[in-house]
């Protein structure tokens, strides 16, 4: 292949059959990161604030990834390089043990910050594209500032304790300026109050963070892509037994299996010459 392709044709490799221009996102820089969040306050919900302040301890459950607000903003003395300011809303879900009796189901809103610079190149460019909208406004976008994705899982949750007022962090700030579709999230309004006892939780947050912007790339094609499987209906959907027969057999449900799931079979004990 020479050093650099036009669109169209390829002649020197068969099996491509040419070069295309497509305008797509492509990655300027990317970073991963396994973050260890210590001792987040816990918001509770009204409800569970009163099960909290008569709880004498707390069973961790589990936590959601609900939301993640992102911020770009370019870096003045590193030019093309960008801070991306992020923000996680967690909704958090665990067990009160009040006295003798069963426990009650909590749950409230955990918020984690985190900030990453990464390298998101630079432009001037004023894109104008014909769309079912009206107005310049809307024809018009400007790719200045890079776009910032951000992949994420729900976290593990690592650790949840229960304190009381005298024992709470003193740099524990009043949350504020909550998105709506936050709130929305909970059967009721969230305390951020500094009365009655707190839960604070630890979270393990996997995540990747990336910026992106538009650019025309030149890739090669190799055919264009057909779906080699032909659409059926599935046979008679009116016959019960005729959907049967093609069940298979559940043999692990009647026959246990040996070694756990993924057990190398170097590792299978070896008891009166058989292999289990």
């Amino acid at each position: 292949m020479p050093e650099k392709v036009t669109p169209g044709p390829v002649q020197e490799n068969t099996c491509i059959r040419e070069a295309v221009c497509i305008d797509t996102r492509k990655i300027f820089d990317s970073c991963k990161d396994k973050d260890c969040i210590e001792d987040l306050r816990f918001y509770p919900t009204q409800d569970s604030q009163c099960a909290i302040d008569r709880a004498v301890s707390i069973k961790a459950g589990k936590a959601e990834l609900i939301y993640v607000y992102i911020d770009v903003e370019p870096i003045g003395f590193n030019r093309g390089f960008y801070t991306v300011d992020v923000r996680y809303y967690y909704r958090v879900t665990a067990d009160a043990f009040v006295g003798a009796v069963r426990p009650v189901e909590i749950s409230g809103l955990c918020v984690f910050d985190k900030r990453v610079i990464l390298f998101g190149s630079e432009s001037s460019a004023k894109v104008f594209s014909s769309c079912l909208d009206e107005g310049p406004d809307a024809q018009m976008r400007r790719c200045s500032v890079p776009t910032a994705v951000v992949e994420a899982v729900d976290p593990i949750v690592l650790n949840m304790k229960l304190v009381d007022v005298c024992e709470c962090h003193p740099c524990d700030c009043e949350l504020t300026e909550i998105p709506p579709c936050i709130c929305a999230c909970f059967c009721s309004d969230l305390c951020f109050g500094n009365q009655g006892k707190r839960v604070y939780v630890s979270l393990g947050q996997f995540s990747i963070i990336r910026l992106e912007r538009d650019t025309q790339l030149l890739m090669p094609i190799y055919d264009y892509c057909l779906p080699e499987k032909e659409c059926t209906c599935g046979g008679n959907e009116d016959d019960p037994c005729e959907i049967f027969r093609h069940v298979k057999f559940p043999v692990d449900e009647f026959f246990p299996p040996n070694q756990a799931p993924g057990t190398p079979a170097c590792y299978r004990e070896v008891k009166n010459g058989c292999m289990v």
